[in-house]
């Protein structure tokens, strides 16, 4: 019998749980059912939201299942798609998964590695060159065919997450600083440039623009490049020193975290202590 989670959102993604450790789809959502209405990758997003970490057993498992793919042990059931880097998406995608939750991790460390190198290349000038990239792009991964299309550019959410504690201090500084003024943002998470703030706080925009500080959050100098973010957050605080984004937030994604969003009290705890959390980051 499965394991009962005080969350109720923790035990509706364990008891989707696949034996394997999957539920179903690794990436893509194909045709989604009521009984399996979530891919891996959004099962893990969703946990690690929720508190959830590698020493819980539903992540474990799924981590062990993702080490597996990793290794050609197992294969993912996503349709393999035409591209030519279709398998170098696949492998950078479980890297960063396994080095999100299990950062010391040997084969997500090596896929790192690859994308430090290629970061290193691209920022040595001082500013980002597209040739540039895609030749350090080519020479780290080895992408079978002429054509770059799934990293065509890096800022999406996996080289980004996988590249955290791994760059020099300057090209750190380099990247985040073409990352922060990228104009259509991140890949996957936003749509805008980061230094255009939100025009209304109580979005999914918002939201959103949120998910992508707190991908930046665990570099280095994260804090001293999105100061502008933070004092935009501060100045959102009620007379309680409480943070409300309104109802319409609610994305089964990043919210809710309690149980329940019946009461006001309970969405503005969550969203204080998401806020909190990314302010914690950002100016520790």
């Amino acid at each position: 019998m499965a394991k009962a989670y005080e969350s109720k959102w923790v035990q509706e993604i364990v008891d989707l749980q696949h034996e394997d450790g999957s539920w179903g789809f690794f990436h893509t959502l194909s045709q989604p059912t009521k009984k399996q209405p979530i891919t891996t990758e959004q099962a893990l997003r969703r946990l690690r939201i929720l508190g959830q970490t590698a020493s819980d057993e539903p992540v474990r498992r799924a981590l062990e299942y993702t080490e597996r793919c990793l290794s050609g042990e197992s294969v993912i059931p996503d349709r393999a798609e035409v591209k030519p880097d279709w398998g170098l998406f696949v492998e950078t995608m479980l890297s960063t998964w396994l080095k999100i939750f299990l950062p010391e991790h040997e084969q997500a460390l090596a896929t790192a590695a690859c994308w430090t190198r290629i970061m290193e290349e691209t920022f040595a000038a001082g500013s980002y060159d597209r040739n540039t990239y895609e030749k350090a792009y080519r020479d780290a991964l080895r992408p079978k065919g002429k054509d770059v299309w799934y990293f065509k550019s890096f800022i999406n959410f996996y080289p980004l997450m996988l590249l955290h504690n791994m760059l020099t201090p300057e090209t750190e500084d380099r990247m985040l600083d073409f990352v922060i003024s990228y104009p259509t943002g991140i890949y996957y998470i936003t749509g805008k440039p980061l230094n255009i703030l939100p025009e209304d706080f109580t979005s999914r925009e918002a939201s959103c623009y949120l998910a992508a500080m707190e991908i930046l959050s665990d570099y280095k100098l994260a804090g001293s490049k999105l100061g502008f973010a933070v004092e935009w957050l501060k100045k959102q605080r009620d007379e309680n020193g409480q943070w409300d984004m309104g109802a319409k937030v609610k994305d089964g994604i990043y919210f809710p975290l309690s149980d329940s969003w019946r009461k006001i009290e309970d969405r503005k705890r969550d969203c204080t202590e998401r806020i909190t959390k990314l302010l914690r980051k950002l100016e520790g």
